[in-house]
């Protein structure tokens, strides 16, 4: 597993090794010891979950205030643009984002620690994304922030449309009203 810095260096681009042939692939995609190894501490997950959107879906950005929930994200179908956004008051970055490309070819993998919003963007037809949290869903304390947060200025790749949205995503705040971290 290779595990490379962002321009925020707490979340982090995992690679698994890969080993392909004209069968087709295999790659362990997680590995406790390995994926500790790359954050430099123990990480403990206690929930996997998996999202099916069509394209033009954009889920978040979402986050706990208790509870806060890291993310290990991933596609393994389809085409996503995935983005981790930092909310942290005390940090260098607080109000940052960084965004990749997350697909079922290139099988990389987003850190999302807590203390950052996150959302993702179908770009193909379909998407299947997974992904391994680090505390439990609490709704109680879920909050949203706006995906298009003047801001923030995500920088969201052009897709032919206007994003798809839940109830709740079109009512996120901006990130001066929103609840974030110490």
């Amino acid at each position: 597993m290779k595990a490379t810095p962002t321009a925020i260096p707490d979340v982090l681009v995992i690679e698994p090794k890969v080993f392909g042939d004209a069968r087709g692939f295999f790659y362990e995609s997680f590995n406790g010891k390995a994926f500790d190894e790359a954050v430099g501490r123990h990480v403990e997950f206690v929930q996997d979950n998996h999202s099916r959107s069509v394209k033009g879906v954009l889920r978040g950005l979402h986050y706990q205030v208790q509870q806060p929930q890291g993310k290990l994200v991933r596609a393994v179908r389809g085409s996503v643009f995935d983005v981790a956004v930092d909310i942290r008051r005390s940090s260098s970055t607080f109000g940052k984002w960084v965004g990749i490309e997350l697909t079922e070819e290139n099988h990389k993998q987003l850190w999302v620690p807590p203390g950052f919003a996150h959302a993702f963007l179908v770009l193909s037809e379909t998407a299947d994304f997974l992904y391994k949290t680090t505390d439990y869903y609490a709704p109680a304390h879920e909050r949203c922030i706006a995906w298009n947060d003047a801001a923030i200025n995500i920088e969201w790749p052009e897709i032919g449309m206007i994003p798809v949205l839940s109830a709740k995503d079109q009512a996120g705040v901006s990130l001066n009203k929103a609840d974030t971290f110490e």
